[in-house]
């Protein structure tokens, strides 16, 4: 009897450990927080920082979340950035294929997340 309510003691314990109770990582929502305040933000201020557009702005982020990675997310908006450079360097980040297909990728969830969301 004592055997029987040891090993169900272990049991219980294993099962209670914070990792036995931690839930399989999402890979796809590690954006901080800091970068989606920045993209609600700046959404926000798009869209005519209306109470509205806080909630349509923030259906968008968790869109795209859901979709991409942070890291190919970071990626994109980079490569946009480097972009909007009129020098030397623009013209490779706006010429080169890969530079494109990140921006398209991004851009075509945003488009998805506007039919959505607004």
């Amino acid at each position: 009897m004592i055997k029987k309510f040891k090993t169900s003691l272990a049991l219980a314990c294993l099962m209670l450990s914070p990792y036995a109770l931690a839930s399989e990582p999402d890979c796809k929502d590690d954006f901080p927080t800091a970068a989606i305040a920045d993209y609600v933000l700046g959404c926000m201020a798009a869209n005519g920082n209306t109470f509205a557009s806080l909630h349509q702005c923030s259906c968008s982020i968790d869109f795209i979340k859901s979709k991409m990675t942070y890291s190919d997310y970071e990626k994109a908006q980079t490569v946009m950035q480097a972009q909007l450079d009129r020098g030397q360097r623009g013209i490779f980040f706006r010429d080169s294929n890969w530079a494109k297909k990140r921006v398209k990728e991004l851009e075509s969830y945003q488009a998805e997340s506007t039919l959505r969301c607004f």
